[in-house]
């Protein structure tokens, strides 16, 4: 029999009881592979912050090894893609979600680290003026070959769907099952289309049902692997304000659109601009301005004035990785540099206040 394989264990570790998300990346940094945290002794790992011993043994008799091979033979026979968390395919945004998934399966063709990608959510039950908001703001962001992500539902959702493929944008729905099923069944043609010009994404094994709590947890995907969330048309308790909430605790730009005071079908948008949780938006070219995606474009060739400014370490650490480049997200930032969030932070701010760099929309920065 062939020696099991990387993938192999890690399907199994997302199937052993107790063992989430988050702790499985916590096994991940201390034993660099899947296969490593099967084959090391049960102490060294009831060793680690958040195991225990009685997780460690869970890991050490796990025995439903058959369910792995099934699942094998299914993403062999269907051609799909899996992405694990530390693999550089796996979307690198969603990676700095700290609940982000272990592993996604993936039917597709669109590039999940494309340099721009949006999420479009909003309510099953749109107006007309939510239907023709949707499209007209599709369309022109397809001049700006913008990856869209949504969820596949009923409403905003499949209208964004289908608009990107008619723009020739490339779409990913992101689903709350196996990618043995569409749902809904009606989306199945879409759908076809979409794995053609795009994708599903999920990350559910085959044989998992679209049951109620599988919807919030995929709508952390779709906030987490897009710079950005744009909300049409939500009432005030809608899974949309769900997905927004996320994207702001990612440290994600919001957009809303507005709709007319008193709209219950726009009751969601409006709260989220009162509150100062998302910002007001009526085009694509709103989108593009606060992305600071329109001066990307520009600026072909950035200019570093000279610098006489007497950096510390930390200063000449950020100044070096934005050399060169035209800009970084904070989240790369901090990723890059090896510093803590809160050490980011006020770095950034001293460069800022001393003139050194620039804050652009979008959490995105440059040198001057």
């Amino acid at each position: 029999m062939e020696k099991p394989g990387e993938l192999y264990y890690a399907i199994a570790l997302t199937l052993i009881p107790q063992i989430g998300n988050v702790l499985g990346k916590e096994l991940l940094t201390h034993f660099e592979t899947a296969e490593n945290i099967f084959n090391v002794p049960q102490k060294t790992l009831s060793a680690i912050p958040g195991i225990g011993v009685i997780r460690a043994k869970e890991i050490k008799q796990f025995k439903n090894f058959d369910r792995v091979e099934e699942e094998l033979r299914f993403i062999e026979k269907y051609k799909i893609k899996t992405l694990f968390y530390h693999e550089k395919e796996f979307p690198k945004r969603l990676k700095h979600c700290y609940d982000s998934p272990l592993l996604l399966y993936y039917a597709g063709n669109a590039d999940l680290n494309t340099s721009r990608i949006i999420s479009v959510v909003g309510t099953r039950h749109y107006t007309d003026y939510g239907r023709e908001m949707c499209e007209n703001i599709i369309s022109d962001l397809s001049k700006e070959n913008v990856l869209i992500v949504s969820g596949l539902a009923y409403g905003i959702d499949v209208i964004a769907h289908k608009k990107a493929l008619k723009e020739g944008l490339k779409t990913v729905g992101v689903v709350a099952h196996g990618l043995d099923r569409i749902y809904p069944p009606l989306h199945a043609e879409i759908a076809k289309q979409m794995t053609d010009q795009g994708g599903l994404l999920t990350e559910y094994l085959s044989k998992t049902l679209p049951d109620k709590q599988n919807f919030p947890m995929r709508n952390r995907i779709v906030a987490g692997m897009a710079d950005a969330t744009l909300v049409i048309e939500t009432g005030i308790r809608g899974g949309s304000l769900i997905t927004a909430e996320l994207a702001n605790g990612y440290n994600r730009d919001v957009f809303a659109v507005p709709g007319k005071a008193g709209d219950k079908k726009s009751e969601g948008c409006n709260y989220l601009i009162r509150k100062n949780k998302a910002a007001l938006v009526t085009s694509a070219n709103d989108v593009m301005e606060m992305m600071g995606w329109e001066e990307h474009l520009k600026d072909n060739k950035p200019i570093q004035k000279e610098l006489f400014i007497e950096l510390n370490e930390k200063e000449q650490n950020i100044v070096n990785l934005l050399t060169g480049v035209k800009m970084l997200h904070v989240d790369e930032i901090h990723l890059q540099s090896n510093l803590t969030s809160s050490e980011t932070a006020a770095t950034i701010l001293n460069l800022e206040l001393q003139g050194v760099i620039k804050s652009l929309p979008g959490k995105m920065y440059k040198i001057i």
